[in-house]
């Protein structure tokens, strides 16, 4: 390929990105925003993958006053040179390297214990204690203080003291710099939502709450804050009282455009790297998301695409962003799913939309306590996108109309059912199925396939190879018979064969199957694939094996009704 501007996979930090020249989408216009808006406190909910910590390092590098242990300050100004913040003026380009800053990921904290999870967090407070260790020079800040300082960079200090310990360093950098503190606090939600499934949730929100009261709340070096996580998180749990608070979602039309690729910044990257031909590819399986009324792409998903196809790794989209985590909220709403609930997956993975009532305010510990909890946490974590929304009057709330993003979200959820279809079907006992199809039961075979019908989540459009794998599925685990399809057998193929092991005293049975749009049309068209199986010769095969005692079924599908009937 030559010497082409790299493509920044995995590159979070914004220094690495200009430095090492990477292709960079310039979102620094989000440094115009945050200063024209004001908000002391700005908490903006993207999904996962979509720049949230790149944008926070940029505006660490745009903002801080950086220096080195010796007091030495370094110069970032070589960073923003070309980019379009530096077109807004002097009101603007005033603010660089003008502040101190606290810079905090909280994602270390995913632990499986909360001791460990504690220590993490501990150990993030001490990295930026130790980053700002040069006011420990000279007197700016007093001996008491400096004593309490060394013992939280040391790990001397007890909880508490933790607990209150961005507060403290706050007071500490504006007596030192003689300016307000701006505090970045990256992925906050990670220790909460890690905690709920490990079992240690209550106590690391009583933590988290401490931190951020006394650092967000009560704080008066504090000039503001910018937070990012995947999730809204209900004030009631960590942001108790806090009332200088902004929360940017993705229902806002503010700041959308700089979390994801737009339409025209998509297009620039297609365009420089010479795949423009690509372009309605990528829109159907990256884009899609919708914040506020700006229609993005997954960044992620975007980059790595477009890597894979630069240096010839692969010539079709790959889900990308289902490989960055466990999609564990999925495999939870179908597990859970009750009949409503299939019939709504089932329409959203056909590509129609449905309706639910949008809550911003819940917690990790209410999410899974309602099917329309989970339903907005897929929402607002990426998994759903908003095509619509309408006032209730009676209800006086929000109701949206969702629907599945793009062609990778869709294939998360198809995957998804498929392995629980698979799972499901394996943990029960089928036994009667093959049983009544070996003496002739057709009653008790069709209403068997009917109910295994009833109880799963189709998004085939009920077509007859869904049909085919699903029956193959049902059958396919019995220990008295072993499955065959689509063989040449006769003058064509048959469906499915069901064969004992034994040949001589065995027994085979031929299932030819079709599929029907009038459901009073399913005796007929059972009778059509019985005289197929006829006329096609497809027990010729099994005859030349062997096998004398052949049964032979015709089985029409009408939706999730099933009928089988013998020769």
């Amino acid at each position: 390929m030559g010497n082409i501007m790299p493509i920044p996979i995995g590159v979070e930090f914004y220094k690495d990105m200009i430095s090492e020249g990477y292709y960079y989408v310039d979102k620094t216009l989000l440094i115009y925003d945050i200063l024209t808006k004001k908000s002391k406190v700005t908490l903006f909910a993207r999904p996962r993958r979509f720049g949230k910590t790149l944008a926070q390092s940029m505006l660490q590098a745009y903002f801080e006053k950086e220096m080195l242990p010796d007091g030495t300050v370094i110069d970032n100004s070589s960073y923003f040179q070309g980019k379009r913040i530096m077109e807004m003026g002097e009101e603007y380009t005033k603010h660089m390297g003008q502040y101190p800053v606290i810079f905090m990921s909280l994602k270390s904290a995913k632990q499986p214990r909360y001791d460990m999870a504690y220590k993490s967090l501990v150990d993030e407070i001490i990295h930026e204690y130790n980053r700002h260790r040069y006011i420990l020079k000279g007197d700016s800040i007093t001996e008491e203080y400096k004593e309490k300082y060394i013992s939280i960079l040391k790990n001397k200090a007890d909880s508490i003291v933790f607990a209150k310990s961005v507060a403290f360093l706050s007071e500490c950098l504006e007596q030192y710099h003689k300016q307000k503190v701006i505090i970045l606090i990256d992925e906050y939600d990670v220790p909460l939502e890690n905690a709920y499934f490990e079992g240690f949730y209550d106590q690391m929100v009583s933590f988290i709450r401490s931190l951020f009261e006394s650092a967000l709340k009560t704080n008066k070096s504090l000039g503001f804050t910018v937070i990012t996580g995947c999730l809204r998180i209900s004030r009631e749990s960590i942001f108790t009282g806090l009332n200088n608070l902004k929360v940017v979602s993705v229902l806002d039309n503010s700041y959308a455009e700089y979390f994801g690729f737009t339409q025209e910044e998509t297009d620039k990257m297609l365009s420089f790297y010479g795949i423009d031909n690509r372009s309605e590819e990528i829109k159907r399986w990256y884009n899609g998301y919708l914040f506020g009324s700006v229609e993005v792409y997954n960044p992620w998903s975007v980059i790595n695409y477009i890597y894979d196809l630069i240096y010839q790794n692969t010539n079709y989209p790959k889900p990308y962003w289902s490989n960055t985590s466990s999609n564990s909220i999925i495999h939870e709403l179908i597990e859970k799913a009750d009949d409503i609930t299939k019939r709504e997956l089932e329409e959203l993975v056909s590509g129609g939309t449905i309706e639910k009532p949008v809550y911003e305010d819940i917690t990790y510990g209410d999410v899974y306590k309602s099917q329309d909890n989970l339903w907005n946490f897929l929402f607002f974590t990426g998994y759903l996108k908003k095509t619509g929304e309408r006032w209730d009057e009676q209800l006086q709330g929000i109701y949206l109309y969702l629907a599945i993003p793009n062609k990778e979200i869709s294939y998360i959820y198809r995957n998804t059912i498929m392995e629980w279809s698979t799972l499901r079907i394996q943990s029960q006992d089928l036994s009667g199925l093959t049983l009544s199809l070996e003496n002739g039961d057709c009653v008790t075979a069709s209403d068997i396939i009917t109910e295994q019908l009833l109880d799963t989540i189709s998004f085939y459009d009920y077509k007859e190879d869904y049909y085919h794998g699903f029956l193959a599925g049902l059958l396919k685990n019995n220990t008295k018979y072993y499955v065959t399809s689509n063989r040449e057998s006769g003058l064509g193929r048959y469906d499915l064969v069901l064969k004992t092991h034994r040949i001589r005293t065995g027994k085979a049975i031929i299932l030819e199957l079709k599929v029907t749009d009038n459901i009073n049309n399913m005796e007929n068209t059972c009778i059509k694939a019985l005289e197929q199986i006829e006329k096609l010769h497809y027990d010729s095969s099994i005859i030349k094996e062997g096998y004398t005692d052949i049964i032979k079924y015709g089985v029409c599908f009408y939706k999730k009704e099933c009928l089988v009937m013998i020769k």
